[in-house]
């Protein structure tokens, strides 16, 4: 029986929610020496394959100096590169990130700017219908900004999570605010 990509997603954590790896890379008992750059950027690979939410990581390059990582390559969707990053931030010895992994349209994802502004905003006013009118989607070339201002902070990350499956998006960038009490 084989698993559909939204299947095998179903199990992931929406990219607001926090998540402990199932996996962790362990210290080099007796010592506490520092990670070289070889070693966490070999982390971080070993990582990007063992995280099920990240569906093929064969094209994502990994750079490490100094303890920065640096992610380049490309990534299916902008879940792919939200995946990646976080893979890369569970590893120890990772001081700084730098996600550098571009999303790459598929043919059938080739969507308009106001198609996908208007899946965004159809998605937001469905799954938090209460604040729909306070959110303003804007999108750009594929990068989507969320703005305007809501009440509590779960709605600014219902607002994220409702639209993450939304074909075309190539990042997403959430500035909503809070109203103020």
């Amino acid at each position: 029986m084989t698993t559909s990509l939204n299947e095998s997603r179903a199990i992931c954590p929406a990219p607001t929610q926090t998540r402990r790896s199932a996996i962790t890379i362990k210290p080099q008992v007796g010592s506490n020496k520092m990670k070289t750059d070889a070693e966490i950027r070999n982390d971080v690979e070993i990582e990007m394959k063992r995280d099920v939410c990240l569906v093929d990581p064969s094209d994502i390059a990994v750079a490490v100096k100094g303890g920065v990582v640096t992610l380049a390559g490309f990534g299916n969707s902008w879940l792919d590169r939200y995946y990646a990053q976080r893979a890369a931030k569970r590893v120890k010895g990772v001081r700084g990130l730098a996600n550098n992994i571009q999303v790459r349209r598929t043919t059938g994802d080739q969507r308009t700017d106001p198609e996908i502004a208007r899946e965004a905003v159809a998605a937001i006013k469905r799954e938090i219908p209460s604040v729909a009118d306070d959110v303003k989607v804007i999108v750009n070339d594929g990068y989507v900004s969320l703005e305007g201002f809501v009440e509590w902070h779960y709605q600014r990350e219902l607002a994220q999570k409702a639209i993450r499956d939304v074909k075309g998006i190539k990042n997403i960038v959430n500035v909503i605010g809070l109203k103020p009490a």
